[in-house]
């Protein structure tokens, strides 16, 4: 029997005792590079000023922010999942290992987890998901910037190794000037090549790295 593409798990109705995590993500659009999730445990001991969408912040307040959550938090994991298995699972199934993993990497068990959005990896713990938490809860907050700032890093990282494309500026995006690189240069071993614009861009399975081999 195949598992449930769409797994559920019941709303908490309670607020027991315990550690909360949030959950977040970042990088589901984007038509290259991996998908990153981070989950956070705050410490309701180290308040920290600031939380809020990640997207809705400056880059330079998402920095500073970043450094302050990972020295406050409790606890706190980043984890991928890669383009391979962006194009093997599909990007909701990846979006929801690499949630698992960071929740999973915790150096703390939580009682319970906090995701945002309206989908839930699969975890061994009582989960709900939040719409807009990124917005209402501080650990989903905390949780985004994670994310995000790790991503953007890995784009200007991906940017080093394969100028070009502008990864560092759209960071992996369908941007107008993203998708004429892609016409020009073909796809990145970074690409997802089982996303359309991709697929379509008129260089079968060659691309940036064999269009440069000897």
């Amino acid at each position: 029997m195949r598992p449930d593409a769409n797994p559920t798990q019941l709303g908490l109705s309670w607020d027991g005792p315990g550690l909360m995590a949030g959950v977040d993500e970042a990088g589901r659009g984007p038509l290259a590079g991996p998908v990153v999730a981070a989950a956070v445990i705050l410490d309701d001991e180290h308040p920290i000023a600031g939380l809020a969408d990640s997207k809705v912040i400056s880059e330079k307040k998402r920095e500073r922010l970043f450094d302050e959550i990972r020295a406050k938090a409790l606890c706190c994991c980043i984890a991928e999942a890669t383009v391979e298995e962006i194009d093997r699972l599909n990007i909701l199934q990846a979006t929801l290992l690499a949630m698992r993993r960071a929740v999973e990497g915790l150096r703390l068990k939580p009682a319970k987890v906090l995701v945002d959005g309206n989908r839930l990896p699969i975890l061994k713990v009582p989960a709900e998901a939040i719409v807009k938490g990124d917005a209402k809860v501080p650990a989903i907050s905390a949780a985004s910037i994670l994310a995000k700032v790790h991503r953007d890093r890995l784009c200007q990282t991906m940017d080093d190794a394969y100028p070009g494309y502008g990864f560092a500026t759209h960071k992996g995006y369908g941007t107008q000037e993203h998708l004429a690189a892609l016409r020009a240069l073909g796809p990145s071993p970074w690409h997802r090549r089982s996303f359309a614009p991709v697929r379509e861009s008129g260089h079968g399975s060659g691309g940036y790295l064999n269009r440069n081999m000897p």
